[in-house]
């Protein structure tokens, strides 16, 4: 299973600072593109990694497999 650096730069920047906003200021992409990133980052590895709420977004608890 491959996953891109700019997804998991965009995870990273998401988790630490909770807005995709936020993250997309950080790496200089827009929201649409950070949401992209870790939409593709959550079909690769069929988990959801955050609970997405208006203006907000929290990590999901870890999960053993």
């Amino acid at each position: 299973m491959q996953v891109s650096l700019q997804a998991l730069k965009a995870f990273e920047s998401a988790a630490r600072l909770g807005s995709f906003k936020a993250a997309a200021d950080e790496l200089s992409l827009t929201p649409t593109a950070i949401s992209h990133h870790i939409n593709n980052l959550e079909s690769r590895l069929n988990v959801d990694l955050f609970y997405r709420q208006v203006r907000k977004i929290t990590l999901t608890p870890t999960r053993n497999i």
